[in-house]
């Protein structure tokens, strides 16, 4: 094999210490960094009480809960629930709820500190601008309130045929321009259309807080498009090795939240061995 010349043994050592960098943060432990938790309607036992789910959550190693705006059981259950587990709501989901306002004080009630925002939809009777400039409108103007609440909105990229890329993602909340405005990334939810480690490195930290799903492109290619979704954690395309080196080198810590169907004990317990295995919530 003939000797390198200086520039291709640069490159060659550059590629080599990148490679070996990227080794070593994929390895390297969320321990204590990172907050595992599931949307509470993923608790389905209706035998459960409400304070007895969270009893639940608690004990198979959950950190926290996640709770819809518009839920079945009261406000003052759920806070109750949470003070006499000690088991926190860390945020509310409105989705694409006009009221962003009511959703910060309920999240303030809770004790939490997000709201999770779904900047509209994009479809025959919405057009791609105006719903641009309606959600940068509706969510630049929740924003003050928000902060002087403390309480982050933070915008999820979802199937909404709006955000399409991490560029496009970043250019809307750097618009929006509001240290309360930030993003809650989905990762199964970018898979269909990209790779998840390239959406954190380009949002940095605008990423808050983490939604946790799998995705698979061969269930996607044969059975259909949503069909890509019926994979377990760790068992699909998502690239969990890339995710967390992608993870690390934007420092983040904070909430992940499983966003997968629920059922009882057995089915949560599952999960939360599959966050712990690709996260690595367990290593030291």
């Amino acid at each position: 094999m003939l000797p390198l010349n200086r520039r291709e043994f640069l490159a060659a050592s550059a590629v080599a210490v990148c490679l070996g960098r990227a080794g070593e943060a994929a390895d390297v432990s969320f321990k204590g960094r990172i907050r595992k938790a599931v949307k509470f309607h993923m608790v389905q036992d209706e035998d459960l009480s409400v304070q007895q789910k969270f009893e639940l959550l608690k004990e198979l190693g959950y950190d926290g809960t996640e709770i819809r705006t518009q839920s079945k059981d009261d406000k003052e259950t759920f806070k109750a629930a949470s003070e006499a587990t000690g088991l926190p709501i860390h945020g509310v989901i409105n989705s694409s709820g006009p009221d962003i306002r009511s959703a910060v004080d309920l999240s303030k009630y809770y004790g939490g500190s997000s709201v999770l925002v779904v900047a509209g939809r994009v479809n025959e009777k919405m057009s791609y601008d105006d719903n641009w400039k309606e959600w940068e409108t509706r969510i630049r103007d929740a924003a003050p309130y928000a902060h002087d609440q403390g309480i982050r909105l933070l915008v999820e990229n979802v199937w909404n045929n709006f955000l399409l890329s991490p560029l496009e993602m970043r250019a809307f909340i750097d618009e929006i321009d509001h240290e309360a405005v930030g993003v809650y990334f989905d990762v199964g939810n970018v898979v269909r259309y990209g790779w998840p480690e390239q959406w954190i490195r380009i949002l940095g930290n605008r990423i808050v807080k983490l939604d946790i799903k799998e995705y698979s492109r061969d269930l996607q290619r044969n059975a259909g498009l949503w069909k890509g979704f019926n994979v377990q954690i760790g068992d699909g395309d998502c690239g969990w090795p890339a995710v967390r080196t992608a993870l690390d080198e934007i420092g983040f810590e904070g909430w992940a939240t499983a966003e997968v169907p629920g059922g009882g004990r057995e089915r949560l317990e599952d999960i939360a061995k599959r966050m712990d295995n690709v996260l690595a919530l367990t290593s030291d």
